[in-house]
């Protein structure tokens, strides 16, 4: 039967709330006020409904005022269009121009900043320094910035990046930290790897008190307001921190009773940070972000604090439009392989990817998101706003983990007596071997080894010395009560750095041992010596290989004789079968597939897939009968056999959020919002193929320009029109 399409022109364009504070006078079809709180997004705008991402949650950015609109003009104009709202601000940098210039307290501070050896201030922008936080400017985040928030009656608070640079630590404000901290005189930290490690703890505590001070005066001063307040960190990995030589409080910031939870700041900036793989140094955006996402996940999960994922759909610095799809997919695959997750923050800054030019492929020319992209990027947020969380784990083996720790921070920068670790690459060679060959390797926070949870499901456990050092003693014993009840222990290490012989607990107060190895094989009753060794230990078994892991991943085809001591470690130690190999990683989540496809690997066969399945990285969404993902690629499909009612009327995927629904004995209607001047793309799940369509704006106006076809397969109509944020109202009967 012919499928008749009702037409007209959009036009619900006039009265819209604007950039400079102007008020909404055209009325959009309501939005349900968010009941969860699973998706969200940060941005320092006013509503605008080019950037009305249609989120749960708008994380509005500062307190600061944004020309002639103020703080809670901004957090009002999202209330107004149904979303709950959240503040961030930065813990570290921010616009604290009342602050830093002298308006707070009659005293300028900058002079607080962050200082590296040369006597240079480290800027996050003009008048925002990377600050020392002091005890004035703890005083000024909790009364100047946390108690207006409060008063705005916002009862989530995220305390963004509390970072301090490795390569700083020269400031008078330091120095006086360091007196009052150690009860001695400042050292430099360039002289010696002691002092370095001395400077890294102190600017590990000072972030660790920040955050503590003003997150339990942010849960004290809600509770005079009858509010219980939650505060979050929003924070890059360890991953990223410990390559990028920065010092944060990470992993120790989940025991605060005052943390209930964390945003993962990982994106293509971070991911694409490059690093060695068979002695090549390049960017390898999946991998790197699997394992940033991944060392989330295992610095959380024992602790049991909520966990949102964020990915960038561009990232902080200008690329081409390109560049920018091809990494985005990358991180936000890397992300979904993470089924114990199902939080995100689907983007951050809307307002600069959707009113912000940048250059197009193999162009000087720069223009706006093109349609194509901001169809495709609204498909892949919706699909976040239904992703489950699930049970399924990511195909191969699973079960093994490498051991990271915040020390890791603390021997980055400077270099001591020629020891180096170019790109964070004792890291990697024990981690990309494993990737590349498909083994869903995880991290374990050492911080975390006293919950029963961190070390429950590992069956061998990889760590070495040659990046990080423990940081107590419970370390060792948590370790080897393990390997005494079953675990498998690879040991990877020469124990030749010069943070081996720091003042530290294995060698103070009695203890006199060179290497903090020692006390480890000591508790395990084992004593090894030069080259690769096993040893019973309990019901578990030790390996020892004395090689740093960089050696495995800094030069060519030197990876072979970690990969045959792992197998051995998982085939005859935990007695876990075949170690599998293979190039690609695959995932099911509800109705979702999810698939990376590795380069560099065992093999350069595609993943197939069988269909029906419906393909999210395509704007067009085609339902496909096989899909074949190639190597250094990815793929999202939402796999229509796997729906769960099929008899139901629905939209499976789409470039819009939808409201409203209503099903009847021979219709369907709902209302679609996304951001202005975007394209929308849907593709619905009807009993029959329709006999009519009608779209209609928010003024009752019919709508002229849409796409439209039926795929018989899959029982799918598939319908494309511009989006609108006031809504626009569809009706399909069959």
């Amino acid at each position: 039967m012919k499928n008749y399409i009702i037409l007209c022109l959009f036009a619900c364009t006039t009265g819209r709330i604007c950039a400079q504070g102007g008020v909404a006078t055209a009325t959009p079809i309501p939005t349900p006020v968010a009941t969860k709180e699973k998706t969200a997004f940060q941005t320092g705008s006013v509503w605008m409904p080019q950037i009305d991402v249609r989120a749960d949650i708008a994380i509005v950015y500062g307190v600061s005022e944004r020309g002639p609109v103020s703080f809670e003009d901004r957090v009002k104009s999202w209330r107004d269009r149904g979303y709950k709202v959240h503040f961030m601000t930065g813990i570290a940098w921010g616009r604290y121009d009342d602050y830093f210039l002298g308006k707070w307290d009659g005293r300028n501070h900058l002079g607080e900043g962050q200082v590296t050896v040369k006597g240079d201030t480290i800027w996050h922008g003009h008048n925002v320094p990377y600050v020392v936080p002091v005890a004035s400017f703890i005083e000024y985040m909790k009364k100047g910035v946390i108690k207006r928030v409060i008063d705005a009656g916002i009862n989530s608070i995220y305390l963004e990046e509390p970072e301090f640079w490795a390569r700083a630590g020269y400031s008078e404000a330091f120095k006086q930290e360091w007196q009052r901290y150690y009860g001695f005189p400042w050292r430099p930290q360039h002289e010696s790897p002691e002092n370095t490690y001395l400077s890294g703890k102190l600017k590990y505590h000072l972030y660790y008190n920040a955050i503590k001070e003003v997150s339990e005066y942010a849960k004290a001063y809600g509770k005079t307001k009858s509010m219980d307040v939650k505060v979050y960190i929003p924070t890059h990995s360890l991953v990223n921190y410990s390559s990028w030589q920065i010092v944060s409080p990470e992993a120790s910031l989940a025991s605060l009773p005052g943390i209930d939870g964390y945003i993962a700041q990982v994106w293509t900036g971070t991911s694409r940070e490059p690093t060695y793989f068979n002695g090549l140094k390049k960017e390898r955006v999946f991998e790197n972000a699997f394992l940033e996402y991944g060392s989330m996940v295992s610095m959380t999960a024992p602790t049991k604090r909520k966990l949102f994922f964020l990915t960038d759909p561009i990232e902080d610095w200008p690329r081409d439009w390109a560049d920018y799809k091809r990494n985005y997919e990358a991180t936000f695959t890397a992300k979904l392989l993470y089924p114990v997750v199902a939080n995100y923050e689907v983007m951050p800054w809307p307002e600069r990817i959707y009113t912000h030019p940048y250059k197009l492929a193999n162009s000087n020319e720069w223009v706006l998101i093109p349609k194509y992209y901001s169809t495709q990027m609204q498909v892949m947020v919706n699909a976040l706003n239904d992703m489950p969380v699930s049970a399924n784990q990511v195909s191969g083996s699973n079960g093994i983990g490498v051991l990271m720790g915040n020390t890791l921070m603390f021997q980055r920068f400077p270099i001591h007596s020629g020891y180096e670790d170019p790109q964070f690459s004792n890291f990697y060679g024990q981690t990309l071997p494993l990737v590349k060959r498909g083994v869903p390797v995880q991290t374990v926070h050492m911080e975390n080894l006293a919950y029963p949870a961190t070390l429950k499901d590992i069956k061998v456990l990889v760590m070495s010395y040659s990046n990080m050092k423990p940081v107590s003693a419970d370390v060792h014993k948590h370790i080897a009560a393990w390997v005494q009840n079953g675990g498998v222990l690879v040991y990877c290490g020469r124990d030749n750095d010069p943070y081996q012989q720091v003042m530290e607990w294995w060698n103070t107060n009695g203890k006199h041992y060179k290497a903090p190895s020692e006390h480890l094989f000591e508790l395990l009753h084992i004593r090894p010596g030069e080259g690769d060794q096993s040893y019973p230990v309990g019901k578990g078994k030790v390996y020892v290989m004395r090689i740093n892991p960089l050696e495995f991943v800094i030069a060519a085809n030197t990876d072979a004789r970690y990969i045959d001591v792992l197998q051995h470690a998982w085939k005859d130690g935990a007695r876990a079968g075949e170690l599998e190999f293979k190039n690609n990683f695959y995932l099911q989540r509800g109705p979702y597939d999810m698939v990376s496809v590795m380069d560099e690997s065992t093999s350069n066969e595609p993943f197939v897939i069988n269909g029906p399945v419906i393909d999210l990285f395509d704007p067009q969404l085609p339902v496909l009968a096989i899909k074949s993902v190639q190597p250094g690629t990815q793929a999202l499909l939402y796999n229509v056999n796997r729906v769960a009612n099929k008899k139901k009327p629905q939209v499976l995927a789409g470039a819009c959020r939808i409201y409203n629904e209503r099903v009847q004995e021979r219709s369907y209607a709902f209302v679609a919002k996304s951001p202005l001047n975007t394209r929308n793309s849907m593709r619905i799940l009807l009993p029959a193929a329709p006999v009519k369509t009608v779209l209609m704006n928010c003024k009752g106006q019919l709508i002229n320009d849409v796409q439209s076809s039926w795929d018989e397969t899959s029982h799918t109509c598939y319908l494309g029109f511009d989006n609108d944020a006031d809504g626009i109202t569809v009706t399909i009967s069959w």
